[in-house]
């Protein structure tokens, strides 16, 4: 396979880095030999960033540069000075897996520069998994990072990236459970004989209640099981209950009389 070097003009891509020698110089630009069939052309805007008044301030005849292709006519190949962006903005696109540098923290995220015309914006919600109070916790400025891309707003220039999308999910390690969960089917089962036990009638304390099949005698309640047994309790009083002091009286006397008439009389 051929090496951009010495490729065939045609089979240059766009953004390819190549080594050159400046050929001439004009007031529009400059001549760079690239090994190729067709002449290598940089204009005066692609020598640097900074606006250039002279292109002699840039570049001089034989110095050797590094250039990028922009585009191959058929006349000649345009180049550039200024390395192009790693991603235009018709490239970004949701779920592209990029990587760059962190340049700015704020609290409520991170950029990163990975390449595009502006860097993406990290929210802290997307730093890691888990609970992020503010970006620090998890970066710092100048830290290499993987991100995903969630959204891009054209208009507005803006790029919404993740690192927690491509980093695995926490798998929680599962608890023996409580104690209690296993004493529950026991507990289960004890509820079911004392459901039977109902049914069958069988009476443990007052408020059970007993389920009876068929028409039964009203039972008492014990407001009335106290009244007759108070009833009961009078009647049995009334009839050990002593006579009366006037029949005692009359009984006494009767004796005193009898006594008296079988006294004796006494000397008079």
């Amino acid at each position: 396979m051929a090496t951009p070097d010495i490729a065939p003009a045609a089979a240059l891509e766009p953004k390819t880095k190549l080594s050159g020698k400046i050929m001439k110089t004009t007031l529009a630009g400059a001549l760079v030999d690239i090994g190729q069939d067709l002449p290598g052309v940089i204009h005066i805007s692609q020598l640097q960033k900074e606006p250039v008044n002279k292109v002699e301030d840039v570049v001089k005849e034989g110095q050797t540069v590094d250039v990028w292709v922009r585009r191959v006519k058929k006349d000649r190949i345009e180049l550039t000075m200024i390395e192009p962006l790693a991603y235009e903005w018709k490239e970004i696109q949701p779920d592209l897996v990029v990587k760059g540098k962190v340049v700015r923290l704020e609290t409520y995220g991170a950029f990163v520069d990975f390449g595009a015309e502006r860097p993406g914006l990290v929210h802290v919600s997307e730093l890691a998994r888990g609970f992020v109070k503010t970006a620090s916790e998890v970066v710092k400025e100048g830290d290499e990072v993987e991100a995903k891309v969630l959204d891009v707003d054209r208009r507005k220039r803006q790029i919404r990236l993740s690192m927690k999308a491509i980093q695995p999910e926490i798998v929680e390690e599962e608890r023996p459970a409580p104690a209690e969960h296993f004493d529950r089917p026991e507990r289960d089962e004890r509820r079911a004989r004392g459901d039977k036990r109902k049914a069958k009638g069988k009476r443990h304390d007052e408020t059970y209640e007993v389920e009876e099949e068929g028409p039964s005698e009203p039972e008492m309640t014990a407001m009335q099981m106290a009244w007759m047994e108070a009833l009961e309790k009078s009647k049995r009083e009334k009839q050990h209950q002593p006579r009366s002091n006037k029949s005692v009286s009359r009984e006494q006397e009767e004796i005193l009389n009898r006594t008296l008439e079988k006294r004796l009389p006494t000397g008079g």
